[in-house]
């Protein structure tokens, strides 16, 4: 066992990143560290999620996840971010967690720790690489090591060649498309983050 804490945080509107979320989250477990599944705190009113059954629907499956909070960021030691296309960055909620950072940011208990991330939208191109970026953007300002894809797993190439992080189209009914495909990018991602975040852990 690597000892190594993982935290796992996500948003998901429709079920797409959930089922992401808990890809890594088990790929992660499974190569040894402790890990975290959190999600963001929703800011959306009950009028709008109601108008979705598929958005009520996630939101009542994952009732038992805990909302990501500053304490698992300072006890992680690699973090993934999983998030959808909003207009081609990161959802609001999961913005809004990362802007409530700035007190562990300006005491330095962010920096150094490992980071990837994964996207997901609604067609093959709507957005996906340019959400990942978005997140690793402010990941620098925090003084992350950012950990992508890149070209090292033949699953990656499998995916979709996404060499940023693992992504994803969901389907009208919040299914992972091709999901046998992503599966395996995922999970490759989530256990090279593992590997990465244990060597900055022990000083390798």
């Amino acid at each position: 066992m690597s000892n190594t804490k993982i935290a796992v945080i996500y948003y998901s509107s429709t079920g797409g990143n959930t089922q992401m979320a808990r890809w890594a989250a088990d790929a992660a477990k499974e190569a040894g560290a402790e890990v975290r599944l959190l999600k963001a705190h929703e800011l959306a009113p009950d009028v709008a999620i109601d108008s979705n059954p598929l958005w009520r629907k996630n939101i009542n499956e994952t009732a038992d996840i805990p909302e990501a909070t500053s304490a698992d960021l300072e006890w992680a030691d690699g973090i993934i971010f999983s998030s959808p296309s909003r207009f081609g960055v990161m959802a609001s909620q999961l913005k809004q967690f990362i802007d409530l950072q700035g007190g562990l940011w300006a005491q330095g208990k962010l920096a150094n720790k490992a980071v990837t991330a994964m996207a997901t939208a609604g067609n093959p191109h709507g957005g996906q690489e340019e959400v990942i970026q978005s997140i690793y953007t402010v990941m620098q300002h925090w003084s992350t090591i950012l950990v992508p894809t890149g070209y090292i797993n033949q699953s990656t190439f499998g995916a979709g060649g996404n060499p940023y992080g693992s992504s994803a189209t969901i389907s009208q009914d919040g299914e992972v498309v091709d999901a046998k495909n992503i599966q395996p990018a995922v999970a490759d991602q989530a256990k090279r983050l593992v590997q990465v975040a244990t060597a900055l852990k022990n000083g390798l």
